[in-house]
């Protein structure tokens, strides 16, 4: 898939279902007849596909069941640039967000939304402390796969993957979000 937009929110709580907000690049691509990945890692990717193929590793994920998300999708971190404490904290050892974090799904007419919470993990929290005091000196490179777990399910490919670099934590905005529908 295409990275085509990184959003830098701020706010007070957290902020799922980023999706909603009136005139995202989800929405955006919505109406272009385009499907959306998002993950909102309170810094939201959004990585964009025209289809999804039917019986694909990725349509199985989109709209499997949130056991089969959780047991699936897997990050790739990695700090090219950040001090060594940092560096080593962080590492590079792919690992099922899901079973690291908590993850909210949210399935949309054509997106799905992953809203990553890292402050449900004390390990991934104390990471994120050491991030947040040097974070406009860091560059971050996060990559996102459905790895295959059978011959039918290969090849193997990423998802997407972005690169973060010396974040400004002023620079982030509050967004205006659209109210949930229930």
């Amino acid at each position: 898939m295409d990275l085509v937009a990184v959003d830098w929110f701020q706010d007070t709580k957290r902020m799922d279902h980023v999706a909603r907000r009136q005139g995202c690049a989800a929405q955006v691509a919505s109406e272009k007849g385009l499907f959306s990945l998002i993950f909102n890692l309170q810094v939201s990717l959004f990585h964009f596909r025209r289809q999804l193929v039917m019986g694909s590793l990725l349509q199985r994920f989109v709209d499997g069941d949130d056991e089969f998300r959780n047991s699936r999708l897997k990050l790739i971190p990695s700090v090219p640039k950040g001090s060594w404490i940092v560096r080593q904290s962080v590492g590079s050892t792919p690992c099922l967000l899901g079973k690291a974090v908590d993850c909210n799904y949210i399935r949309g007419p054509k997106y799905l939304e992953i809203d990553v919470d890292i402050g449900s993990s004390t390990v991934a929290n104390g990471v994120l402390g050491l991030v947040i005091g040097v974070i406009t000196t860091l560059v971050v490179d996060m990559a996102f796969l459905v790895p295959a777990n059978t011959t039918d399910e290969l090849p193997e490919r990423l998802i997407g993957a972005v690169r973060v670099s010396h974040i400004e934590l002023k620079s982030a905005v509050v967004p205006k979000l659209e109210p949930e529908i229930s």
